[in-house]
C-alpha cells in the first residue's frame, strides 16, 4: 500500500500529511449522516494509508462531526494524527447562521470542541468565517 507523504504547514513546525481528510460529508450537508461504524473505519483506513491530517468543524452536524471524530481517535489513533477544527459560525435555535469572532464565543467554541472531540489539545484551530464586526486582533 502506498503511503502519503508529509509536509510542513506554516512556519510554526506543524507537519501534516500531504493529503488531508475533510470529514464534513460524514455527518452533514451531503445527504443524511453516514453510518458511524463505516466512517470510523474510513478514518482508520485513511490513517493507515498515511493520511493523518483530519479536518472538521463545530458547525458540521452541528457538533455531531466532532463527536464522530472523537470516537475515531480512540485507541491510540489520536497520537497518529494532526487534527484541525474550526470556529466562527454559530447556529441559533431557529437554525440561523451567524459569523462570530467575539472572544467569549471563541473560548466557548474551543471548550465545546475539546469536549466533543474528547481531547486535550487541538493541533490547528482556525476561524471558519470572519466576523467583520470584530477586529481580527481581538478574535485572535
Amino acid at each position: 500500500m502506498a503511503k502519503v507523504g508529509r509536509m510542513k504547514l506554516g512556519s510554526q513546525g506543524l507537519e501534516v500529511s500531504q493529503q488531508g481528510l475533510g470529514c464534513m460529508g460524514m455527518s452533514a450537508y451531503y445527504g443524511p449522516p453516514k453510518p458511524e461504524p463505516d466512517m470510523v473505519a474510513l478514518i482508520h483506513h485513511a490513517v493507515q494509508c498515511g493520511v493523518t491530517f483530519l479536518d472538521t468543524s463545530d458547525v458540521y452536524g452541528p457538533h455531531t462531526n466532532e463527536v464522530l471524530i472523537g470516537k475515531a481517535l480512540k485507541g491510540g489513533v489520536r497520537e497518529k494524527v494532526e487534527l484541525a477544527t474550526k470556529f466562527g459560525i454559530s447556529i441559533s435555535d431557529d437554525e440561523k447562521f451567524e459569523n462570530r469572532g467575539d472572544p467569549s464565543y471563541v473560548r466557548a467554541a474551543c471548550e465545546g470542541s475539546l469536549k466533543r472531540l474528547d481531547i486535550d489539545c487541538i493541533d490547528l484551530y482556525y476561524q471558519h468565517r470572519i466576523d467583520t464586526r470584530v477586529p481580527i486582533e481581538i478574535t485572535v
